[in-house]
């Protein structure tokens, strides 16, 4: 999550920030950019996704709450206090950015780039930002943006109020949409800059301008019924925040138990006896994990209940339970089947899960992981432990692997 070091005129090394704007109040939607989808946050989406991004120096969050401050932050954002006036319904994007730059500058004095990310886009990713950097390097503009391509018929009105087409003729025979001429609806998602035409025209179209196309769903939250499609949408799996390449390295899938497999409660009788609750769901896709050839599975537990050993062996798993230190168990796991830890996905929920998680290529956790956890994870799975999570995983694994490469 650097950018590349391309020396600028100073000498210095060429540095980007990605700057978001959330501000507290909002009439439409209270709340919303706390609001979550897909068990994670529309802020924490947004820093997640510009500290994924490999052109990135460091993500900055301007905000005037503090609960926004605090979900940023847990996700790795810097913070930036945001002045009441530059906060308002009628404060400008491009005023609150401009407020921005000189505090970034102090951490970042070799800046000439800015990203500036929306948090109502929320399946924005860092391959996304990456790519349109990439198109403004290549093109030489001063700026570049998201798109989506649009295939519509538009019509306008004439001065007698009568419909006419505006990019065909209505007279003519009727074109397939495909045969339109190329035309780019923007995507409100990712708005890049360069930093010295910014300055000097304080709009985020400051000269020259590049398009990126995203395969997004085209929308933008800005009512309930936005955040619920964005839900069913984040849920249904074969959708990922990390870049496909990054997925198909995946060679072993290690899970916890409890809070992974489980919703994490326990159900105690009058005898001490205990039992826990699994999803259908989650093992249909563990079997279609285990059944496609691709990767060495195993649960790691430090639970000593036989229930682990029960569900392992309906799942025909491999289990080792009552571990106290997971990473030593995992090395000589690892070591035995000839992998390395960058092979290893590691699937874990609470603090115990840390230090595997730390070492492993590629850490995941359930939406309703402990904050230390959210925080640290590569993947927050869109379904919480015991409810859905590993049928995500496995639905997205497998369609990853699916796709031609």
């Amino acid at each position: 999550m650097t950018a590349a070091a391309t020396d600028t005129a100073c000498g210095r090394p060429s540095e980007t920030a990605c700057i978001i704007l959330a501000r507290g109040g909002s009439k439409g939607v209270p709340g919303k950019n706390l609001r979550p989808v897909g068990g994670v946050s529309l802020i924490g989406r947004a820093v997640r996704a510009g500290r994924a991004a490999a052109g990135v120096t460091a993500v900055y969050v301007s905000t005037d709450d503090s609960a926004i401050a605090t979900e940023a932050a847990l996700h790795g954002a810097r913070i930036i206090e945001r002045p009441a006036e530059l906060a308002g319904d009628t404060a400008s994007s491009e005023a609150g950015w401009l407020h921005a730059v000189p505090i970034v500058r102090q951490d970042l004095p070799g800046l000439d780039k800015l990203v500036f990310l929306q948090c109502t886009s929320p399946f924005t990713t860092g391959a996304d930002i990456d790519g349109c950097l990439a198109q403004m390097a290549q093109r030489g503009t001063d700026c570049a943006l998201s798109v989506t391509e649009d295939h519509s018929f538009l019509w306008g009105l004439d001065d007698a109020g009568r419909g006419v087409g505006i990019n065909h003729d209505a007279r003519q025979q009727r074109q397939r949409r495909q045969d339109l001429p190329p035309q780019y609806c923007e995507s409100g998602a990712i708005y890049c800059v360069q930093l010295a035409p910014f300055l000097a025209t304080g709009q985020r179209f400051c000269g020259s301008v590049a398009l990126y196309p995203v395969d997004h769903p085209p929308i933008e939250i800005d009512s309930l019924q936005d955040f619920a499609l964005c839900a069913q949408i984040a849920t249904a799996g074969g959708r990922c925040e990390l870049a496909p390449a990054r997925l198909r390295e995946v060679k072993a899938i290690v899970m916890d138990f409890d809070g992974v497999h489980t919703d994490n409660l326990v159900l105690t009788d009058q005898n001490g006896i205990e039992s826990v609750r699994t999803s259908r769901g989650d093992g249909m896709g563990i079997s279609a994990l285990r059944d496609s050839g691709c990767y060495q599975m195993m649960i790691l537990s430090k639970e000593r209940n036989p229930v682990v050993l029960k569900r392992a062996e309906k799942l025909q798993l491999e289990v080792h339970h009552s571990i106290d230190d997971k990473v030593a168990a995992l090395t000589g796991w690892l070591d035995a089947r000839g992998l390395s830890w960058a092979d290893l996905l590691y699937v874990g929920n609470d603090i115990n899960d840390r230090a595997a998680m730390e070492r492993a290529g590629l850490s995941a956790c359930p939406a309703d992981s402990h904050p230390t956890i959210l925080a640290i994870a590569d993947w927050i799975l869109p379904l919480p432990g015991g409810r859905g999570a590993l049928r995500a995983m496995a639905d997205t694994l497998l369609s990853t692997v699916a796709e031609p490469q």
